[in-house]
């Protein structure tokens, strides 16, 4: 398949889940966590992390922000500092849950959204539509008491006539039935932004490991794939190095890329 380039559409990794996405005029930063390498988080339900990388950026160092993606309301998804220094105007789409937090610490532009609703931004003819989609932090009993979690799917047009590029972001998910319905909504994706890291509490898994890791792209099919989400804490047990023996051995369609922390990946159609 051609790959045909898609001016201004970038990917920088931060750390964690943490990306920032130029898509034309428009620029989103995802899962925000700012934290330093040692530093401790409370992730939530009782689990406290020291990270052990450095993020790429920090707020301060940000271009204006058309919007902020959250997959959902976890100290290492959105920390003390994004608490702290993100600008509380910049539109945040969120998890329901996740939206009613926030707007009580003062966030003004939270956008809550269930699942398969939609946010559109426009600049001038472009447009940029975020879909909330289906994910889930943990299968069974356990996954009542975790936060709501949203998987998103990006589609922007720098005009009316012009084919979408898509970038779909996993969020903190488990595999479950209802990932089949995103490729019957959108049967063909560019770029998948996969969470890995392998979490578990009491056995049950929390994030995706090595295997469903690749389960995901092989489900969801999409043209290339960005692992993120691995190493950063050290509450993720399933390192990089399984799912890249994974990818070795299953060879899925998609080419899969692992960006370094700073690295910035063109956005294609392909």
């Amino acid at each position: 398949m051609a790959t045909e380039d898609v001016p201004g559409s970038s990917l920088t990794f931060v750390g964690t889940a943490t990306t920032l996405l130029r898509l034309g005029g428009f620029t989103v930063l995802t899962d925000p966590n700012f934290l330093h390498n040692g530093q401790w988080t409370y992730i939530g339900q009782g689990l406290v992390s020291r990270r052990r990388t450095e993020p790429a950026l920090q707020p301060a160092d940000l271009p204006p922000l058309t919007a902020v993606v959250l997959s959902h309301l976890h100290g290492d998804h959105f920390d003390r500092i994004a608490r702290r220094e993100l600008d509380r105007d910049v539109p945040l789409v969120t998890t329901k849950q996740a939206a009613g937090k926030l707007s009580k610490s003062g966030f003004r532009a939270t956008v809550p959204l269930a699942t398969w609703d939609t946010q559109t931004f426009v600049d001038g003819d472009a447009t940029l539509r975020v879909t909330a989609v289906p994910a889930r932090h943990a299968a069974g009993p356990l996954g009542l008491l975790l936060p709501r979690v949203m998987g998103t799917v990006l589609e922007y047009r720098p005009n009316t006539a012009a084919d979408p590029l898509r970038v779909y972001l996993s969020g903190d998910t488990v595999m479950h039935e209802d990932l089949s319905l995103v490729r019957e909504r959108f049967p063909r994706l560019d770029h998948a932004v996969v969470h890995l890291g392998g979490t578990r509490v009491l056995g049950v898994l929390l994030t995706m490991d090595h295997r469903q890791g690749v389960d995901l792209i092989e489900l969801l099919g999409p043209a290339t794939a960005i692992a993120v989400h691995y190493d950063d804490y050290g509450v993720f047990h399933s390192p990089l190095s399984n799912f890249l023996v994974e990818v070795e051995k299953r060879r899925p369609a998609a080419r899969v890329r692992v960006p370094l922390r700073g690295e910035t990946i063109p956005l294609t159609h392909e």
